[in-house]
């Protein structure tokens, strides 16, 4: 059976835009499961009050889901940008080491 040609598994650069709805949904996802940790925890401790369960563990997980979404998306944001000579920077240091002769030095005589 042939194979099938594709784009050589390249993908195109992913834009800022991109990676702000990554640090979003990957913050989120973490502040709902802390949220669930610690609002079940504290309902445990000290119940759930006039809101009931459901509701209680529901605003626990909902604020820190998009404080975390929040803050990891902006975190992102900042990471993505960067500057044309920390680019360059960055690839200079990705080249082949420069390998120096080593210099012989003159040997002395051991006297004993």
């Amino acid at each position: 059976m042939p194979v099938v040609a594709g784009t050589g598994g390249a993908r195109p650069a992913s834009s800022t835009w991109d990676k702000l709805k990554m640090g979003a949904l990957m913050g989120s996802s973490v502040g709902l499961i802390l949220g669930f940790i610690f609002g079940g925890v504290n309902i445990i401790r000290h119940g759930p009050g006039a809101n009931g369960l459901l509701r209680t563990l529901g605003q626990y997980m909902m604020g820190s889901a998009a404080t975390f979404g929040f803050f990891m998306s902006i975190g992102s944001a900042i990471r993505t940008d960067s500057s044309p000579a920390i680019m360059e920077a960055y690839a200079r240091a990705q080249g082949r080491p420069i390998i120096l002769p080593r210099r012989q030095l003159p040997r002395r005589e051991m006297s004993s």
